[in-house]
């Protein structure tokens, strides 16, 4: 009997072991991984700023030559405004119709900006006329040159201004609220906005303002040197 048993036993199927638990082990990151990407990010950005600093640099140059360097042109009549101030993307600007203009339209050339109200007083008269005549008396050059005027109120100008500054080369006349303007434009401590005549170089940054009740003949110098100086980097036409 106990031989059968024994026997039986040895006929069944041998029980299967049991099978191992296996665990699939994924490889962790690589230090080396991030740190490639890092360098990839950081030379990329590095490679952008210095785009822009070729783009920007005769720009900086020209200023630095004729206003810094040069030793006459430390007695510049007008104020020189370092760091210079691009004119804000999205400063609300109208024309008198309500049609919306992007600041952006504006570059590409130099503005010879005056900021007044729409009812134009003396002063503002006596701006709008010095405006165009200094633009007049720079010649062939003066085709780099736009004149805008700024109206930081809701008011209508008279006809007889509007006339007048459209006999030669009507400047662009466009609206934009008081608040808006202040961000971007400054008066010297003291004064008033609309005591100053201001210029905007092509690439959209305000650079220059003139004293008030400036002297025509000495505020013309200062604008041509800025055109002999930007000449290299300045054409006319948008």
């Amino acid at each position: 009997m106990s031989g059968s048993n024994s026997s039986a036993r040895m006929s069944e199927p041998a029980k299967a072991a049991p099978e191992a638990v296996s665990f699939t082990v994924h490889s962790m990151p690589s230090p080396g991984i991030d740190a490639d990407a890092a360098r990839r990010t950081a030379s990329g950005r590095l490679k952008m700023l210095l785009v822009l600093a070729v783009c920007a640099a005769p720009v900086v140059a020209s200023y630095f030559t004729y206003f810094v360097v040069r030793p006459q042109s430390r007695n510049n009549y007008a104020e020189l405004i370092l760091p210079t101030r691009e004119i804000p993307a999205n400063l609300p600007l109208k024309t008198l119709d309500g049609q919306a203009v992007q600041p952006a339209s504006l570059h590409g050339q130099w503005l010879f900006i005056v900021v007044a109200d729409a009812a134009c007083d003396a002063r503002c008269e006596k701006h709008l006329y010095m405006q165009r005549q200094l633009r007049e008396t720079l010649g062939r050059e003066k085709d780099r040159m736009d004149k805008v005027w700024l109206i930081p109120d809701d008011g209508k100008p008279r006809k007889e201004v509007l006339d007048a500054i459209s006999v030669i080369d009507k400047p662009a006349v466009l609206r934009v609220p008081r608040e808006a303007l202040a961000q971007w434009l400054a008066p010297a401590d003291g004064h008033r906005l609309d005591e100053h005549l201001y210029l905007v170089d092509p690439m959209g940054q305000w650079m220059m303002r003139a004293p008030p009740d400036a002297d025509p003949a000495k505020f013309k110098r200062d604008i041509e040197r800025l055109l002999r100086a930007s000449a290299s980097w300045d054409q006319p036409g948008r």
